[in-house]
């Protein structure tokens, strides 16, 4: 085998793990080819199944690569890990990986001319308990024996996935049947990875996982509670520990539960100015009937004790959180209490999205569906809210100058601020990866417009 291809879907985690199987393929010796080619010799499907619509848009991946090239098709992530064989059209050329800890040694075998062995297409994976784990395991496995990433090739920001993972079990997700091992990456794995990405021209880390705020922890022991039920030491003291790499201009975190917004967290924020005042929150409802029916472990008054805490120790952080609207159940009432949570937290963006019931999943099956039309009105209240509380927070630094990490160059260059909103520079022909100081002089649009004052960066 000469050349490959790699088709990533799904979140910053998946994207993570799609670079990590490209320098893989790399460093034995393949070259790597644009996925429009139809001629490589292999291509690989890095798989997203988080609901229905991703598991049947990797499917359709799946199907179409098989139709246009000649050579061989492996289908990894989370869709085969799932559900076993990932394609109802298997043929000797197509191969599904659905244990992570396979994938390393079956791509070997096929790159040196030899059949994927029956284990690749065995039965969807399930955790061990921790005494029966294999060797290895734990320690560093959020790299799944590919290595660690040089680079993040096409991005400015450089996501690192430093944990993987989850044994939540919420009721409309099928992640923890994907991802069931608790894993994390050792502290001094993490900073060198933090470093080299560092040296190869990535100005802002991106530190992520499937449950992030359980880094360091084998089983997540958080209880329903905010108070007491989880201090964050080993997430905080790995930020403490990465702000000091040089050259590191900035640190932005993944989504957060709100039980990880601890006083010892945000204390890192305020003592490192490298680690951005943005915060990802899992909000999905704000109602507390539908977050027990969610099976989440917390409560909207829990929520906003999260909110308030990061508030009182942070200047004008951005909030950003995942909204769910269409639940089985929810009604008119209950997302009634999203939309006051939602201006009472006065979030600087949602992302809104209805519910899609994904076999597997406890919710697939509950009872009082809600119908699309409501659902899609809903979505379209909640954008609306969006837009103006976006806009609300974006007009608190009309005036003031921000920092911009610029992500498209030229007379009308592009990037986001500290805290992530979107800025549109003028005043000079700035370059992607740039670190641009501005005065922030319009809020509007949906995007911020600034002038440039003077470059705090360039490469």
């Amino acid at each position: 085998m000469k050349t490959f291809s790699i088709i990533t879907l799904g979140c910053k985690t998946n994207q993570y793990d799609g670079q990590q199987i490209r320098e893989f393929l790399e460093r034995m010796g393949l070259k790597y080819v644009p996925p429009a080619h139809n001629r490589m010799d292999l291509t690989v499907a890095n798989t997203c199944c988080v609901t229905s619509a991703a598991a049947a848009k990797s499917r359709q991946c799946v199907h179409r690569l098989q139709k246009l090239t000649t050579g061989t098709v492996v289908v990894c992530g989370c869709l085969p890990a799932s559900e076993g064989l990932a394609v109802s059209h298997p043929d000797e050329h197509t191969c599904c990986i659905g244990d992570r800890r396979l994938l390393a040694g079956q791509l070997r075998r096929i790159i040196r001319g030899g059949a994927a062995t029956a284990e690749a297409e065995a039965a969807p994976i399930r955790p061990k308990p921790p005494d029966q784990a294999e060797a290895g395991e734990h320690g560093d496995a959020t790299c799944l024996n590919l290595g660690p990433i040089t680079r993040f090739q096409g991005h400015t920001r450089a996501f690192l996935k430093i944990q993987d993972g989850c044994d939540r079990n919420c009721s409309y997700c099928i992640i923890p049947k994907c991802r069931p091992r608790m894993e994390s990456k050792p502290v001094d794995a993490a900073l060198r990875e933090a470093e080299i990405l560092t040296r190869a021209g990535h100005r802002e880390i991106v530190l992520t996982g499937v449950l992030l705020g359980a880094y360091g922890r084998e089983r997540d022991s958080r209880g329903p509670r905010i108070r007491g039920s989880c201090d964050n030491q080993a997430l905080a003291r790995l930020l403490d520990a990465m702000a000091g790499i040089k050259g590191i201009e900035r640190i932005r975190l993944g989504s957060l539960e709100p039980a990880d917004i601890t006083p010892r967290l945000l204390n890192s924020f305020r003592n490192n100015p490298k680690v951005m005042p943005h915060l990802h929150l899992c909000l999905q409802s704000g109602s507390d009937s539908i977050l027990r029916a969610m099976r989440r472990r917390y409560t909207a008054a829990d929520f906003l004790q999260a909110v308030d805490l990061a508030k009182s120790r942070l200047d004008r952080p951005a909030l950003t959180a995942d909204v769910m609207v269409g639940f089985p159940g929810e009604t008119d009432f209950d997302f009634e209490k999203t939309v006051a949570l939602a201006r009472k937290a006065a979030f600087a963006g949602m992302h809104v999205f209805s519910f899609s019931p994904r076999s597997g999943t406890t919710a697939a099956g509950l009872a009082g569906r809600v119908d699309a039309k409501t659902a899609a009105e809903r979505s379209r209240i909640l954008r609306r809210l969006d837009g103006e509380l976006s806009l609300r927070f974006r007009e608190q630094f009309l005036g003031q100058k921000a920092a911009v990490l610029i992500e498209r160059g030229g007379n009308r260059a592009r990037g986001r601020s500290e805290r992530y909103f979107m800025v549109e520079v003028t005043g000079g022909a700035a370059r992607r990866n740039d670190i641009v100081k501005v005065v922030i002089t319009s809020a509007g649009g949906g995007t911020a417009r600034a002038k440039a004052a003077r470059y705090v960066f360039s490469l």
